[in-house]
């Protein structure tokens, strides 16, 4: 069995899932990228050690094997590129595809009776709702957005990214995260991680805190990342006399975030509705931390279930974001549950392994022309969700 995965460049978000492949497949699985990766990640410390990598080919030294691969394999994976032609033979045959996507209406969900749009729509996805061309949804309304050009009917999946999975026993959790009892007497441990980016909204974070600081809460916050806002949050968190009691790490290793997480019971994920994903989610969970996060990124609504392991809030609102926090720290029993029950989450479904097991199991499935599907998780029927209203 061989298995072909095709994106512009591996990173570390990627790699847990490829590694998986390739411990079940050996050299037959391999991972084909088509460009460089960007300065900004590389600095971010997305870079991997690619000499390290025995699975990995670069289009542009090898492209007639690569050709070749896209053609022999028995599952093609693709990911985002910019390279169709590489891909357009086989669509058109019987052989298994698989595409993983983002959202393609991020801006609006307007642009999908845009004719030049649709044309290409056309030619990349919808003459191929009859094929064996599948699509794992990367995000929770990357379905909706397909759906309005009834593109892959009744073959859309859930899926997303998978970082590093780290195993903690439970007294490992209860160490990391000690929530104190019902006086508040702990200080609790607030994390931020990203870019400094306004539709990441970084702002929320800094406005959080002096909320709290106000109302007499016991907390700090850190503020892992950077970008066109830093200098601005630095500023701001300043001027309302906050300095002691937030910490501004500037970008980390992966490493180095998942070790603050490791000690931090709440993560705060304020992206809108034009983050894709939002790997930081799998990495805060896995880590036992509670998510407060925004219902507009895509990996929110597949990751958490309210009020179970972790909480959401809707629309960009910054009153209900401070809402839930408010609910963990009145509540530090049930916030402990939640932040066990969000490991659980990531160590029973939403990880790499599991993801690599219920891709063969389809496979195996689709092969009989009998598929059939989890009832939650990776490869779980993707609903088709109202997209989230536009925030600034």
């Amino acid at each position: 069995m061989k298995v072909t995965m095709i994106s512009n460049y591996i990173n570390h978000h990627q790699i847990p899932f490829s590694e998986e492949l390739f411990k079940k497949l050996g050299d037959d699985y391999k991972f084909i990228q088509t460009e460089p990766m960007e300065e900004e990640r590389i600095n971010m410390g997305w870079g991997v050690e690619e000499k390290e990598i025995p699975y990995l080919l670069y289009l542009e030294k090898e492209e007639d094997k690569c050709k070749q691969l896209i053609d022999e394999s028995d599952i093609l994976l693709i990911g985002w590129n910019e390279r169709e032609d590489l891909f357009v033979d086989r669509l058109k045959g019987d052989k298994l595809t698989i595409r993983i996507s983002e959202r393609i209406y991020r801006q609006g969900q307007w642009k999908a009776v845009s004719p030049r749009g649709l044309i290409r729509k056309y030619k990349e996805h919808i003459r191929y709702r009859n094929k064996p061309v599948y699509l794992l949804c990367a995000g929770a309304y990357v379905a909706s957005d397909f759906s309005l050009i009834k593109a892959y009917p009744e073959k859309m999946f859930k899926f997303g990214y998978f970082p590093e999975f780290i195993p903690y026993s439970d007294e490992e959790l209860e160490k990391n995260h000690p929530w104190g009892n019902e006086k508040n007497d702990e200080e609790i441990q607030l994390i931020w991680a990203g870019r400094f980016l306004p539709l990441k909204h970084p702002e929320m974070a800094i406005q959080l805190a002096r909320s709290l600081e106000i109302k007499g809460y016991r907390f700090h916050l850190h503020m892992v990342g950077g970008g066109e806002l830093e200098e601005e949050l630095k500023k701001k968190a300043e001027e309302i006399h906050l300095e002691k009691r937030i910490t501004f790490y500037g970008f980390c290793a992966p490493k180095e975030v998942r070790r603050l997480m490791e000690k931090s019971h709440i993560h705060l994920f304020t992206s809108n509705h034009l983050e894709g994903w939002g790997a930081v989610v799998n990495e805060a969970m896995n880590c036992g931390c509670v998510e407060v996060a925004s219902s507009q990124a895509g990996a929110v609504p597949f990751l958490i279930e309210h009020e179970k392991n972790g909480m959401m809030y809707h629309e960009g609102s910054f009153s209900d974001m401070e809402k839930q926090v408010l609910f963990l720290l009145d509540n530090p029993k049930k916030s402990k549950e939640m932040g066990k029950r969000a490991y659980r989450s990531i160590a029973v479904q939403w990880n790499a392994k599991e993801a690599a097991s219920r891709l063969f199991a389809f496979y195996e499935g689709w092969k009989k022309g009998e598929v059939l599907l989890p009832h939650q998780g990776p490869f779980s029927r993707a609903e088709i969700l109202p997209a989230p209203k536009k925030q600034n």
